[in-house]
């Protein structure tokens, strides 16, 4: 299967998922590219069986790359007449999408809108979405304090090695289906 590993990342912590994402892949015998979205981004992303996207969540939503990224791709697409009236399922294609997140807040509440975000552009491709997976993630700069001080208690050093083990495990699963 032709695998499409596609994120944003700017402390680190979903650069973190999306390598563990790559090595589940490449040990179930799959094909994969890792793509980092950066502002010149751009992917044709119906050559690709199974995709996985995540960002990291900034106020509510992906990073402004990604934005950017699912903005000019899903005009790209609909140019092209690829994004059709009742957005058909495309056979064979399905994709994951996720989100680390920090929750200082109100916890995963604050991942929610950005993956459904993201989702969007797949659902009006005709991908299945799988599954839907949010991931804690330590603060970084100016917000750390938000580490230790936040909804979720101690989140200092996440995504750890536990957090890793549950990437693999998930991508290893989801990959059999």
């Amino acid at each position: 299967m032709k695998v499409l590993n596609l994120y944003f990342s700017s402390t680190g912590n979903t650069e973190k998922i999306a390598k563990q994402i790559e090595k589940a892949s490449l040990e179930a015998g799959h094909e994969v590219e890792t793509v980092t979205v950066t502002k010149n981004t751009e992917v044709d992303i119906l050559v690709y069986d199974f995709v996985f996207i995540g960002s990291g969540v900034y106020t509510w939503l992906p990073g402004k790359p990604m934005m950017e990224f699912l903005k000019q791709t899903r005009e790209r697409y609909g140019e092209l007449g690829e994004i059709k009236p009742k957005s058909p399922r495309r056979l064979g294609k399905r994709a994951v999408v996720y989100a680390s997140f920090g929750g200082g807040h109100t916890g995963v509440n604050e991942a929610l809108p950005a993956v459904k975000y993201m989702g969007q552009l797949f659902d009006h491709l005709g991908y299945e979405i799988l599954s839907e997976w949010y991931f804690v993630g330590e603060f970084h700069g100016r917000l750390q304090h938000l580490s230790t001080t936040g909804r979720l208690g101690n989140i200092q050093g996440r995504p750890n090695e536990a957090d890793l083990r549950d990437v693999y495990e998930r991508v290893r699963g989801i990959l059999e289906v």
